[in-house]
């Protein structure tokens, strides 16, 4: 599992030219299920992005977390994290989990940070968005769950 994970001040999802989603202070969290899969790698992930220190403390050090700050995470499916061009310039995404299991993986994640009391908006699975973000710092971490990087 791949995520790419932005601090943003704010974050919003439109689709056909309607905001279907957005949060204030937070977690943009880009999240790409590829196959193989398990439970252990939805725990990683959820684990991960839930512990990240990336939000300052009283003396501006990045020492807090999503829920030490009361923010909100907008958690973005994105099959394109899976994209492979080491063999040319046009991407492939065969390693990208079926729409269906994916869909499945990404309500788990859902329910986890639900459970944990962090407030989680979504975009639409599989439709055109726009994603719309203040990156904040910025700050990006990348995440691998079978920690490729």
């Amino acid at each position: 599992m791949r995520a790419v994970v932005q601090r943003v001040t704010d974050a919003s999802v439109v689709v056909d030219s309607s905001v279907v989603s957005s949060i204030g202070n937070g977690l943009l969290v880009l999240l790409c299920a590829v196959s193989g899969d398990d439970e252990k790698d939805v725990e990683y992930i959820t684990r991960k992005i839930s512990s990240l220190r990336v939000f300052p403390d009283s003396d501006g050090k990045m020492n807090l977390n999503i829920n030490q700050v009361g923010g909100s995470i907008l958690l973005v499916s994105q099959f394109t994290l899976a994209g492979d061009v080491r063999r040319g310039n046009r991407p492939e995404f065969t390693t990208a989990m079926r729409p269906e299991s994916a869909t499945v993986m990404i309500n788990q994640i859902v329910d986890i940070f639900k459970g944990n009391n962090i407030k989680v908006e979504q975009g639409v699975f599989g439709a055109h968005m726009e994603v719309k973000l203040t990156n904040d710092g910025p700050v990006t971490i990348l995440l691998d769950s079978k920690k490729v990087f």
